[in-house]
């Protein structure tokens, strides 16, 4: 049996700009064109449809095929078509086109996603936001990079005072994922929507965002998006501070949060990973009628005692 010589980190981040290279060629010619999409149903999560297009598939098809040329003993993930050989030691883990909705409606905010993973932790990340020919590069260990310039997040420090980005506000699950959200939403300065992929690269950049909290991702969504953001200066992790790995993707039940600084990020996982208790109808009605009750019938005890 032959035996390949382990990549270099620049031979994997030249090969990554590759595949975002040959990704852009595949998409820009749909971009804004009339376009087929198709629905994928997921009954199984908050948001049950999701779009689709050739475009989708023909950009991870071509990233896919130089993958298996060039690496034909790495592990492949990827949105459209599954995976192969992720038990491998390096695994290349694709979204073509992360923010579907915004590619099909002409908004310039979706961005193809990828992430080369060694023994599943993410160590390069590319977010190429192709028609506004931007493309954010984290390699863990050199930093991040935008068109190739040197960035550093530069965010606000207290969550009352930060900016918090998610894609919507539907893709909480009910329950525990909600509460935390709207919990997370009365704490911070402004929440905001619709960004997707471009959400993380703005904090990264030190734009002016300062934290993005979501759930309901696949592992696609946010492998690339780590080194990106931690390259940069920030934090991310799951809701309880835990890495976003291919190993925890179980645990972590695709709910991120991405922040500016360590600091932010103590205080966000004070919210996201405090244990849930979850409400009922009866808990409920324990909480606020108990007391209620007790007064009045302290207050009746009272009166029948007086003379």
């Amino acid at each position: 049996m032959s035996s390949y010589p382990p990549p270099s980190t620049d031979d994997l981040v030249s090969f990554a700009n590759q595949l975002a290279d040959a990704s852009r060629a595949v998409i820009l010619p749909f971009w804004r064109q009339p376009i087929e999409i198709e629905s994928k149903l997921e009954h199984d999560r908050p948001i049950v449809e999701s779009p689709v297009t050739i475009a989708d598939r023909l950009a991870e098809e071509t990233m896919r095929r130089m993958i298996e040329e060039r690496y034909p003993r790495h592990g492949i993930y990827g949105e459209e078509y599954g995976h192969v050989r992720i038990d491998a030691e390096y695994v290349w883990v694709l979204d073509p086109i992360d923010g579907t909705k915004s590619f099909i409606t002409g908004k310039p905010l979706f961005g193809t996603l990828i992430a080369c993973l060694r023994q599943g932790e993410p160590i390069i990340g590319v977010i190429d936001q192709c028609v506004l020919n931007e493309r954010w590069v984290g390699v863990v260990g050199s930093g991040t990079t935008l068109n190739g310039k040197q960035i550093k997040t530069s965010g606000r420090d207290q969550l009352t005072e930060s900016m918090m980005y998610a894609t919507t506000p539907h893709m909480f699950g009910m329950g525990e994922e909600e509460e935390k959200f709207k919990a997370m939403c009365q704490v911070v300065k402004r929440p905001l929507y619709g960004a997707d992929c471009y959400a993380y690269a703005i904090v990264a950049s030190g734009f002016g965002a300062d934290i993005v909290v979501e759930a309901d991702l696949g592992l696609y969504d946010y492998c690339a998006l780590v080194p990106v953001v931690e390259g940069a200066g920030g934090v991310m992790t799951d809701w309880c501070g835990r890495k976003l790995t291919l190993q925890n993707h179980e645990a972590s039940k695709g709910r991120v949060v991405a922040c500016a600084n360590r600091k932010l990020h103590q205080q966000a996982i004070s919210i996201l990973g405090k244990k849930w208790r979850k409400s009922t109808i009866a808990s409920t009605y324990v909480d606020s009628i108990f007391p209620l009750a007790l007064g009045v019938f302290l207050g009746v005890a009272l009166s029948r005692s007086r003379p």
